[in-house]
């Protein structure tokens, strides 16, 4: 995975698979799920990050389970 944030554009990007996407739903204002062909996601895109959450955990990695 990759991240990626644009601080002119507040934008961020999680780029799940190098698979080129082939289509976009947004699921909720600002967050979109880029989808291939086949229905995977590739990338999940936040407009106005910095407003959804604190941009700078973007680089932070914590494997931690769920629910643990």
């Amino acid at each position: 995975m990759k991240v990626k944030y644009d601080k002119e554009a507040d934008a961020a990007l999680l780029v799940l698979l190098s698979k080129k996407p082939d289509g976009v739903v947004e699921i909720a204002e600002g967050v979109s799920l880029h989808t291939t062909a086949k229905g995977e996601i590739s990338i999940i895109e936040i407009l106005d990050a910095s407003k959804k959450f604190p941009v700078k955990t973007l680089y932070k990695l914590d494997l931690t389970a769920v629910g643990a």
